[in-house]
C-alpha cells in the first residue's frame, strides 16, 4: 500500500472513482436493530458511542467525532443545516418521529443488505425485517451463540445441556446467515483450540447451573462452554463472527487482540467455515496479518469508522489493507440503537475507500480499474461470496 497522509495527491480524473463509490450498494455484514421508542437527550447520547452515558467529567457525547458527524452528516437528511446545535437536532428528530427519521437515514445510507445480530437486548430493538423495511431492502439474522446457551441453560439440566444446545443451534442454522461469539467480552480471545469433551461440557454446565442456583445471573462466562458453542457452530457450517477489539467497559481490551485466536484459526483452517473478525480496532493491523496467512479469515474496521472521524477512518482502512488481501475485507457499521450510526458509518466508509483508492491510483500503484474493482469487492462482493448471499 502507498503511504497515506492528509496531503496524499489525488488521482487524475479520480472523480469517477468517487462517483462509483458513492453509488455503490453496501452489504452491512454486522449490525443491530434500532431503538423502537423516542429518545430524550441522555438516552440518545448514551447510544452514540461505547460510553454508557454522558459523564460527569467528559461532558456531552455530542462533543466527540461521532457526535459531530451526526450533526454534520445526518442533519441535512432531516432538513437541518449542517452543524445544527444538538438540542435543535433532537427537537427536529422528535418532530419527525422515529419511523420517518429511520426511513430517511437508512435510505440515505445506501445499504443493500443487513446482517443483523439479534442477540443483544432484542426486546428494545427492531427486528431484522423491520430494519429492512425502513431501508426498503433485505436483512438476514446473525444468531449470537452465548444467548442461545443462556436460553438453554434456563430450561435444562447439566446432563441435557449439550444435546439441547446442539438442537437449538441446528434449528437456528436453518434460517440464520451466520453465528456470532462475544467470547471477547466473556472470557477473552485466548481460547484453547481443542473441541471440549462431553465430560468437560457436562462439568462446566453443572458448575454454571450451581452458580445460577446460588443467585448469580444467567450469564455465560465459561471458556469450555464457549469453545463448545464455537465447535458446534463450526459443525453446522455457517460463517462465525467474533467481536474483536474496541467495545464497552465490559471488555478487557488486552484480551481482545485477534492474534490470540491464532491456535483456533489453525485448527479451523481446513474446515470450510469462514471466520469473520469484527471491528478489530486498535488491532486492525494484527487482523490484516491474520487475514493474509489464513485463507478463511475475513476482516473489517466497523465500529471504528464511525468513531474516529474522516481522517482517522482513511488511515485505519489503509492500515488494514497493508496486509489483508482485498478479497478478505468487508464493510460493517456495528450500528446499534440509532439509525444515525448506519448513515454516519456508510458515509465515513465511502470517504475512506475513495481516499485510499485515489491515493493508490495517484501514486501509480493501482489502475483506476483496479480501484473500482477493489471497491466493489470490499463494499459488497466479498460479503456476497463469504456469506453465500447470492444463493
Amino acid at each position: 500500500m502507498a503511504p497515506f497522509s492528509d496531503d496524499t495527491p489525488r488521482a487524475p480524473g479520480a472523480g469517477s472513482i468517487a462517483e462509483m463509490v458513492e453509488a455503490l450498494p453496501l452489504v452491512d455484514h454486522h449490525c443491530h436493530g434500532i431503538a423502537r421508542a423516542p429518545l430524550e437527550r441522555t438516552a440518545f447520547e448514551s447510544l452514540l458511542s461505547e460510553a454508557a452515558a454522558p459523564g460527569r467529567w467528559h461532558g456531552s457525547l455530542f462533543d466527540t467525532q461521532v457526535g459531530v458527524a451526526v450533526r454534520r452528516l445526518c442533519g441535512p437528511v432531516l432538513d437541518l443545516d449542517p452543524h445544527a446545535e444538538p438540542d435543535e437536532y433532537l427537537e427536529r428528530r422528535a418532530e419527525l418521529g422515529v419511523d420517518e427519521v429511520s426511513r430517511r437515514l437508512l435510505h440515505a445510507a445506501g445499504i443493500s443488505e443487513f446482517l443483523v445480530d439479534t442477540g443483544f437486548q432484542p426486546e428494545q430493538l427492531t427486528t431484522p425485517d423491520a430494519l429492512a423495511a425502513y431501508a426498503g431492502t433485505t436483512a438476514r439474522e446473525v444468531v449470537r451463540l452465548e444467548r442461545v446457551a443462556e436460553e438453554t441453560i434456563a430450561v435444562c439440566s447439566a446432563g441435557t445441556f449439550a444435546q439441547e444446545c446442539r438442537a437449538r443451534l441446528g434449528e437456528a442454522a436453518r434460517t440464520a446467515i451466520a453465528f456470532k461469539s462475544i467470547a471477547a467480552y466473556r472470557v477473552g480471545l485466548d481460547l484453547a483450540p481443542e473441541r471440549p469433551s462431553d465430560a468437560a461440557v457436562f462439568t462446566a454446565a453443572a458448575r454454571w447451573l450451581s452458580g445460577v442456583a446460588a443467585g448469580r445471573p444467567i450469564r455465560l462466562a465459561d471458556e469450555t462452554l464457549i469453545r463448545f458453542l464455537i465447535w458446534t457452530a463450526i459443525d453446522l457450517g455457517l460463517p462465525i463472527q467474533f467481536h474483536v477489539g474496541y467495545g464497552d467497559t465490559d471488555i478487557n481490551l488486552a484480551r481482545t487482540d485477534p492474534s490470540l485466536l491464532t491456535p483456533l484459526l489453525r485448527a479451523t483452517a481446513d474446515l470450510g467455515v469462514p471466520i469473520m473478525l469484527l471491528h478489530n480496532y486498535p488491532f486492525h493491523r494484527h487482523a490484516g496479518y491474520l487475514a493474509q496467512v489464513f485463507d478463511h479469515v475475513f476482516v473489517d474496521v466497523g465500529l471504528a469508522v464511525q468513531n474516529v472521524g474522516r481522517g482517522g477512518a482513511a488511515r485505519i482502512l489503509a492500515e488494514l489493507l497493508e496486509l489483508a488481501p482485498f478479497g478478505s475485507v468487508l464493510f460493517s457499521t456495528d450500528a446499534y440503537g440509532l439509525p444515525e450510526l448506519f448513515h454516519v458509518s456508510a458515509v465515513r466508509f465511502r470517504e475512506a475507500l475513495v481516499t485510499v483508492a485515489e491515493a493508490e491510483v495517484a501514486f501509480g500503484d493501482w489502475s483506476e480499474g483496479d480501484a473500482m474493482r477493489i471497491a466493489r469487492m470490499i463494499g459488497s462482493g466479498n460479503a456476497n461470496r463469504a456469506y453465500r448471499l447470492e444463493q
